[in-house]
């Protein structure tokens, strides 16, 4: 039971870091998100986006070895999975590689939930 907030931190690290190869150009967004920017003030927000994804997922790998920041990344990734799914919820209507997408997040967040749970049930056994 000690190794499931490690492993759920170390997956959904993975999870966080499929989009840094969005940090390498427009082609690369284009493909992961089935979107072409349409002018440059998008693309680099949208790489942007890829270098933020890769700190929040090399923080939750650090923090899977790091019992002291279990708390911390799994909130990290809680507020990261639940406002996306929050906000294709409320925007709607998107592409199959969102689509895709809002499916992956909700299996992070099923690894979430058990990694914030498995703590609890350790204690009471």
């Amino acid at each position: 039971m000690r190794f499931v907030v490690p492993v759920v931190l170390v997956l959904v690290a993975l999870i966080h870091a499929l989009p840094i190869v969005g940090v390498l150009g427009a082609n690369q967004v284009a493909r992961l998100y089935g979107i072409a920017a349409p002018d440059p003030d998008v693309e680099l927000l949208l790489r942007h986006r890829a270098v933020l994804f890769g700190l929040l997922a090399a923080f939750l790998a650090y923090a899977a070895v790091r019992p002291e920041l279990h708390r911390a990344a799994l909130t990290a990734g809680f507020v990261s999975v639940v406002s996306f799914l929050a906000l294709s919820h409320q925007i709607g209507d998107y592409n199959a590689e969102l689509a895709t997408v809002v499916r992956v997040d909700w299996i992070a967040l099923a690894l979430l939930v058990a990694g914030a749970v498995a703590p609890a049930l350790r204690r009471g056994q």
